[in-house]
Order: C-alpha cells, then sequence, then structure tokens
C-alpha cells in the first residue's frame, strides 16, 4: 500500500471499508463476548455526536485553551468520586484505559513507596492470580515483580495467602471487583484491613465493573462493598468505556488522597520548550471521549444506570439459568455483575466453543479452570435464546462425536 497519487471521496471509501470490515464479527447482534458495550441506539448516537463535537480539540490544552472541555473532565471526576464514596480530600484523573489507569496507580505507589523506604529497595506487588495483566505491564516497565497467589476455592483472593505473601519489600496489593476471568468480587473489605495493618497500598481494578456495580446494590442485588467507603482502599481504577457506555478510550483513576494523585502525575522542565506537566502517561487526549462521557453521564442520571443495571442482571440471571439447563454443562461462578463463565467435567469445552465460532459466535475463553467466558452488554439481551440454541447444539454435538484429544485453543485476548 502506498499513499494514492490522488485523492478518493467519502462514498468510494467508505464502500472500500465496508467491504474490508464484512468479515468481522457481528458485535451488533451479540455474537463477541467482549470488545464492545452497548446500552441503547441513543446512548450510542449521544455518545458518537458529542464525540464528534469535540473530535478536534486536544484534552491536554484543557487548562490553557480548552476550558469547557476542561469544566466537562471535571465534572466526570466529580461524579465518580461521589458514586465510588470517596472522602472529601479525594482526587481523580481521566485516562485513556484500564491499563494506563493501572499503571499510573502502581507508579504513584512506588514513589509512595520511595518516600517511606527509600530507592534502594525493590519493591513488589502481591496480588491474586486473577488480576489483569495491566499490573504486569506496569511491572515490567518498572521493574517490579508481581507475585500472583493461587484463588481460594471459591475463585477469590485468598487473603490469608495474601498475607502470607506479603514481606518488608511489598508496597500493594490488589483486589478486583469484579475480576475479569470470573467475574467475581474480591474480599476488598478484609484486604482493607490487610493494606492497614501492614501499611500497604490497596488497589481496586474496578475497571470492568466500576460503573454498573454501584447501580447494582442499589437494585438491592447481593454484592459486597468494593469502593473508596472501606478505609483501606487507596485507589480505584474504573472504566467509563465498560459499563459506562461511553466510546472509548475512557477511564477514570480516583485517589483517596490527593497527594498520591500529584505522585503519579509527571512533571519535567529539562528541554527549550519549558515545563511540561501531565496527569497521565500520554500527553494528546481526545477531548471528544471527555465530551461524550459527560454527555452520557448526564443523559443517563442515576435512574438510566439503575434501569440499565437491571436490565443486565435480569439477563445475566436468564443466561446462567439456561447454561444451567444444558446436560453436561455448570457454571464456575454465579454470576454477580456482568461475566458469565463457564465449563463442563465430561466433555471439552473448547471444542465446543470450537463449534459456536464456527456457527458465528465468537466464544471468550478461561484456562484455568477451562471453561467459557462472556463479558455480556445489551446487546446480548435479545439473542438470549438463540445464543443457548447454540450452545446446547454444540454440547450435543460434542457429545456425539468426541475429539481423540482436547481442542488445543488456548484462552487470549
Amino acid at each position: 500500500m502506498k499513499l494514492p497519487e490522488q485523492g478518493v471521496d467519502w462514498a468510494e471509501l467508505e464502500a472500500e471499508m465496508t467491504a474490508m470490515t464484512s468479515a468481522d464479527i457481528d458485535w451488533r447482534r451479540g455474537r463477541t463476548p467482549l470488545y464492545t458495550f452497548f446500552a441503547t441506539e441513543n446512548v450510542n448516537a449521544i455518545g458518537k455526536q458529542a464525540f464528534t463535537k469535540f473530535m478536534s480539540e486536544n484534552a491536554l490544552g484543557g487548562k490553557r485553551a480548552f476550558f469547557g472541555v476542561k469544566r466537562m473532565e471535571d465534572e466526570v471526576l466529580a461524579i465518580g468520586l461521589d458514586l465510588f464514596h470517596a472522602p472529601s480530600d479525594a482526587q481523580g484523573i481521566m485516562t485513556t484505559g484500564g491499563t494506563e489507569s493501572i499503571v499510573l496507580a502502581v507508579k504513584g505507589c512506588r514513589d509512595w513507596f520511595r518516600t517511606r523506604r527509600g530507592t534502594a529497595r525493590r519493591p513488589n506487588i502481591v496480588a491474586p492470580s486473577s488480576v489483569h495483566p495491566a499490573f504486569d505491564k506496569a511491572g515490567e516497565l518498572m521493574d517490579i515483580p508481581i507475585r500472583r497467589i493461587p484463588l481460594g476455592p471459591d475463585l477469590r483472593a485468598d487473603v490469608a495467602l495474601i498475607s502470607a505473601a506479603v514481606d518488608e519489600d511489598t508496597m500493594m496489593v490488589v483486589g478486583s471487583a469484579p475480576c475479569f476471568p470470573h467475574g467475581l468480587v474480591d474480599p476488598i473489605e478484609s484486604l482493607g484491613d490487610l493494606a492497614l495493618e501492614r501499611d500497604l497500598w490497596l488497589h481496586v481494578d474496578a475497571c470492568v465493573g466500576g460503573y454498573v456495580a454501584p447501580f447494582v446494590r442499589m437494585l438491592g442485588r447481593p454484592l459486597p462493598a468494593f469502593d473508596l467507603e472501606i478505609a483501606g482502599v487507596r485507589s480505584l481504577s474504573a472504566d467509563l468505556h465498560k459499563f459506562g457506555f461511553c466510546p472509548k478510550p475512557a477511564s477514570t483513576l480516583f485517589y483517596r488522597y490527593a497527594e498520591d494523585a500529584e505522585r503519579q502525575a509527571f512533571d519535567f522542565d529539562t528541554w527549550p520548550n519549558g515545563r511540561l506537566a501531565t496527569n497521565t502517561l500520554v500527553g494528546t487526549r481526545p477531548a471528544g471521549s471527555v465530551a461524550a462521557a459527560w454527555a452520557i453521564l448526564h443523559h443517563l442520571g442515576r435512574t438510566g444506570y439503575v434501569e440499565i443495571a437491571r436490565r443486565l442482571m435480569e439477563m445475566m440471571d436468564a443466561y446462567a439459568e439456561g447454561v444451567e439447563s444444558i446436560e453436561g454443562l455448570r457454571l464456575w461462578t454465579r454470576p454477580e455483575l456482568t461475566i458469565l463463565n463457564f465449563g463442563a467435567e465430561e466433555i471439552d469445552i473448547f471444542s465446543v466453543a470450537d463449534h459456536m465460532t464456527r456457527d458465528g459466535w465468537l466464544s471468550g475463553l478461561t484456562n484455568k479452570p477451562r471453561g467459557i467466558h462472556a463479558m455480556m452488554a445489551l446487546q446480548h439481551e435479545p439473542v438470549r435464546e438463540e445464543y443457548l440454541a447454540g450452545l446446547r447444539a454444540a454440547v450435543e454435538a460434542v457429545r456425539r462425536a468426541p475429539q481423540d484429544r482436547p481442542s488445543t485453543l488456548r484462552a487470549s485476548y
């Protein structure tokens, strides 16, 4: 491919782009178990309109040039601080995604550790094996070992094992709300007690559940506390572009103490242009993401998000019941939020996933235990019976003609 000699008009470009994507998995018809998060067509349209309205602005210039974008960003963060029960001196920042939020939290924690122990010691992080690999990315970038600790029998963080793995160089412990593999909220209150007792930084990764869990709790469903209302929680990450239903890229990171937000920031005065200070790993940030998040949060409001949470949880209950009704399948975990994880003991579940993929249903997978994994939003609501019928047929096909050896598929994202 080379740059065309002559420019191409939009009609031709759009047609070619449509053709390029003709073989894509159809997420709008619920065929993908991750990557996209849909609420309603109206929410989608508002997000798109708000994003494109501020497509050319740069959120990096919010303080100096784009004051309206800065105000919108501040208001988005204020909503998050309120939603996650932050104390009065807490502070938040917007980032481009959960990985950036986590990397920045680890950087802030590392600098906090250095104020107490100096730079000669090599800190480590102790976390349940189910935490997101974003922590491994942060560890690789900053030369910080990540000690992944086996889960308890309930597939949640085992606080006793984590406590035993903590040593004098441990700077951070981690819990998820929920963990990506199994969709379970770790025992954050117990981890908070451990953090306070051992003078550790507890980060809660609520990138998946942050903008749905509060509304599920408002429904009265049995979901434990997970956020800054727990005294031991020092930082929390939550993605707006997941169950906040905002256009990508948009995540948030909140600190109990404003001084920790200052620790994670970058401030340089080493080049001819003078001082460069940013709160984020990236410089340029799309103002469209800020504007779209502001618009959608205000459009849906508390009642809108509670209604979406109600529909999501009723959908998850129905999916779980449907999976359990298929002979040979079992839920590895009962869905607490929007993640389904199930497998089988007498047939190879990855072979079932092979059949589903051939029929146009992309399957997420877990390796431990071997299972099918789906992070679901409202595009999965109208296709439930179709999915369950396809799943039942795939299970029967594998049972009729088992392979000589298990599928060589492996969970990969």
